[in-house]
């Protein structure tokens, strides 16, 4: 029976019913007799801490391998619950990144352990601890090779390559997202494949790509999203290429479903990205009044989004910057 309640989790997951899939994943777990909960994030990580420090990479890498079927289910929950959590309860990822790691060290790893590791250093970077952050997203990818399976290989490359973004050349990190798409194709895993496709995007538009160029591969992105029917993630993509039509003179507006619309205004993560372009085109070509309410209604979602570490972040700050800068400048 619990396989078959994954199985329902995963397929809720997939289609982006993220809060139904995590309610479930949450009762399955405390059925199981496992919370996932701490006093504090700031507990959570120092216990996660005081839990590794003993262990040197190798150790790690060499660890006994899970064998317990009741637990490797349990994990596979906690696996599903991260990537939902991180869109819709980020406050949550570490709690459950600390209850992975916690797990794979007492009954041994399995092939969720990478997980936990990736969103363990991705929330150390984001708290900027970068080497240490980028040190456990390394050692969650060399992980992924050791534990006898690669189903989750396509969520570790997108949060671990995050992070890289930080420490490595842009342009030499472009690369691992078609790395993390091919490997979530291969396990199945549509949602995932999207998201590698939605980060490469978004890598090669930071790292100044053609923009007619970056036109076409958000119309193909955006096809592919629409057939996987991964819609959240579509919107986004729209919301991308809208921006680099104005920029190249085209100026389209987004064609959206209804459900598309639904998700437009009622997405925190879609309303939040919403604001950045919006506020982000209307400051390049000097919308002074539409750029203000854009960015005001950005940070309004800034806390209840996204608890991972992404590269968007630093092009987000970097922007805001210039913004606030310009706002108080015209102000004055």
């Amino acid at each position: 029976k619990l396989d078959v309640l994954y199985l329902e989790a995963c397929a809720l997951a997939s289609s982006f019913r993220l809060a139904e899939s995590i309610e479930q994943g949450l009762d399955i777990l405390s059925k199981l007799g496992m919370e996932v909960h701490a006093d504090s994030v700031e507990a959570c990580v120092q216990e996660t801490k005081d839990l590794l420090s003993p262990y040197a990479d190798d150790d790690l890498l060499n660890f006994k391998q899970m064998t317990d079927p009741t637990m490797i289910l349990a994990m596979k929950f906690l696996g599903k619950l991260e990537m939902g959590m991180t869109q819709n309860m980020p406050t949550s990822v570490p709690y459950v990144a600390f209850k992975i790691i916690q797990l794979s060290l007492t009954h041994g790893m399995s092939p969720v352990s990478p997980v936990g590791l990736a969103y363990y250093g991705s929330h150390l970077a984001k708290q900027w601890s970068i080497s240490e952050g980028y040190h456990y997203v390394k050692l969650a990818l060399s992980l992924l090779d050791k534990v006898g399976s690669r189903e989750n290989a396509g969520e570790v490359i997108f949060i671990g390559t995050q992070v890289k973004m930080y420490v490595e050349p842009l342009q030499a990190t472009l690369e691992y997202h078609h790395e993390g798409y091919a490997a979530a194709m291969a396990s199945g895993d549509s949602s995932l494949a999207v998201i590698n496709l939605y980060a490469s995007i978004a890598a090669n538009f930071f790292a100044g790509a053609n923009l007619q160029r970056m036109h076409e591969l958000c119309a193909d992105a955006i096809q592919f999203s629409e057939q996987r029917q991964q819609l959240i993630i579509m919107v986004q993509l729209q919301q991308v290429q809208r921006t680099v039509s104005k920029l190249i003179g085209k100026d389209e507006e987004a064609k959206h479903s209804s459900e598309g619309l639904d998700i437009s205004v009622s997405n925190s993560s879609v309303l939040r990205s919403h604001h950045y372009q919006t506020a982000y085109a209307s400051f390049i070509f000097r919308s002074y009044d539409e750029t203000v309410e854009n960015i005001e209604k950005y940070f309004a979602f800034q806390e209840t989004t996204w608890g991972s570490l992404f590269y968007a972040h630093a092009v987000q700050v970097f922007y805001t910057g210039l913004i606030a800068f310009w706002v108080v400048e015209a102000e004055e």
